[in-house]
């Protein structure tokens, strides 16, 4: 499979070089320069799939053509199989409702991040094995991402990783998920507290990828969302989901569903929307965001400007004044962002709004949706997920945004992005405390640990080279 930037000045021949370039030596993202697609009779199949055989048929048909396998079927099927070996639950909301959470939270880190960097980590150890190789990932987390790939790289001997977080803007979990590994001197991951927000941690990776000494002496690669072997992999669990509760007509594949998506730096919708172009029948991706509110802002004005500096809301891991993954979005309705933000092409603006629809949502409103969720449904939410369910409530419960009851009748399914045990201080403020929750074993365990190991360094580029250099 070739990829092709966003920026259009670069390409690749392969999922490998994709992979390990992160991004593109014009500063843009990688995507597939053609997007494959599921006939009905395939969709219908995962049905009777395991999780795992379903990322094993969409990879396959993401990574891999008939010109060039550069995953055998065999080890592809065995990379999945390694990675996903957790459960995804759907979780019906209310008995009269078709509306759904789906649970992405029972993964190692408890976060929806472990779908892509269990098999991102999986993916490059394969290649690096094979070749005898190494490399180091530069990573920024606004959350959940550090924990995720912190855990899915640890001890591996052909990558070493940086984790850059804004020091005052996430959970002590989700810090100690990055800090607090075990492995002495020769721990492979090393976390690093930036003084500024989650904006400048990815400025900040973003400026090394494209500093041409820096990569040329230290052969780096990215784990975030904005490197294409974090993004496909999420694509699956939207086929899941589907295949467990609208692909049930023997005859064909014709129900259509609505996702909710909770949006910071767009991967996960992004993920959605290959899958969407892939064959998936889906009715409307909902893009649920913060009052970070740059998209829906855009979507409805047709003019984009990054929310500089990003706000800080309850839902942290979006705290996101410009999305990395907008840029992949754009370019998948025929525009052109470069890595500023700057729209040189618009997209076609009729088929996204007709696709997405986009809100921004409270804290307050998080609040109150996280208090009706555990009083009228009887579960407890996180704040990412109570965003995206709130903005499914209200477009379900708006006529004026599809003008017909069409959507009432649609199976829907709000994507919970973590754990809600990551999140006590939001939990707190409804008083929810740790009593009222199954608090995971993983987690606790983490939560008790007391050492904690990483660095704390300005705003500053110059000094994160330097820091670099010195590994």
């Amino acid at each position: 499979m070739r990829y092709i930037s966003t920026n259009g000045r670069s390409s690749v021949d392969s999922f490998r070089e994709a992979l390990f370039q992160g991004l593109a030596p014009d500063g843009g993202l990688f995507m597939p320069e053609r997007v494959p697609r599921f006939s009905p009779d395939e969709m219908r199949k995962f049905g009777e799939m395991q999780y795992w055989e379903i990322a094993f048929n969409v990879l396959n048909k993401l990574i891999n053509d008939a010109g060039n396998i550069e995953i055998p079927e065999k080890d592809l099927m065995a990379l999945c199989r390694t990675a996903y070996d957790f459960d995804v639950p759907l979780e019906k909301i209310g008995n009269t409702t078709k509306k759904y959470i789906m649970r992405l939270d029972r993964g190692p880190t408890a976060s929806f991040k472990d779908f892509a960097a269990g098999f991102m980590a999986e993916a490059m150890q394969y290649f690096l094995v094979n070749e005898n190789k190494k490399t180091k990932i530069l990573v920024a987390t606004s959350g959940d991402t550090g924990g995720a790939i912190a855990n899915a790289f640890h001890g591996r001997k052909n990558i070493e990783v940086f984790v850059l977080f804004p020091i005052r803007e996430v959970t002590e979990l989700q810090r100690k998920q990055m800090t607090a590994l075990q492995g002495g001197a020769k721990i492979n991951v090393h976390a690093i507290a930036v003084d500024g927000k989650f904006d400048d941690c990815q400025a900040l990776v973003k400026k090394a990828f494209v500093d041409g000494s820096l990569n040329q002496e230290l052969n780096l690669s990215s784990a975030n969302s904005i490197n294409i072997g974090r993004l496909l992999p999420q694509s699956v669990y939207y086929f899941y989901a589907y295949s467990r509760l609208a692909n049930k007509d023997p005859e064909a594949v014709e129900e259509k569903i609505i996702f909710s998506v909770p949006s910071g730096n767009f991967g996960n919708l992004v993920a959605g929307l290959i899958a969407r172009e892939m064959g998936l029948p889906v009715f409307k991706f909902i893009a649920a965001v913060n009052e970070n509110d740059e998209f829906p802002v855009f979507l409805e004005t047709g003019k984009y400007s990054p929310v500089v500096p990003s706000k800080n809301c309850l839902s942290n891991a979006m705290n996101v004044g410009h999305p990395s993954n907008l840029a992949r979005l754009v370019a998948l309705y025929g525009g052109r962002m470069d890595e500023k933000g700057r729209m040189l092409k618009l997209p076609d603006m009729n088929r996204l709004r007709n696709d997405v629809f986009s809100m921004s949502v409270s804290d307050e409103q998080t609040l109150e949706t996280m208090k009706t969720a555990r009083s009228h449904y009887k579960t407890i939410i996180e704040p990412h997920c109570a965003v995206g369910l709130f903005a499914l409530d209200f477009f379900l419960d708006n006529k004026l945004l599809h003008g017909d009851q069409e959507s009432k009748s649609l199976i829907s399914v709000c994507l919970e992005t973590a754990h809600p045990a990551k999140f006590p201080e939001a939990l707190d403020e409804i008083g929810i405390g740790e009593a009222d929750m199954n608090i995971p074993q993983k987690l606790q365990k983490i939560l008790e640990k007391k050492d904690e190991n990483y660095l704390t360094i300005r705003n500053d580029y110059a000094e994160f080279r330097k820091l670099l250099l010195k590994f």
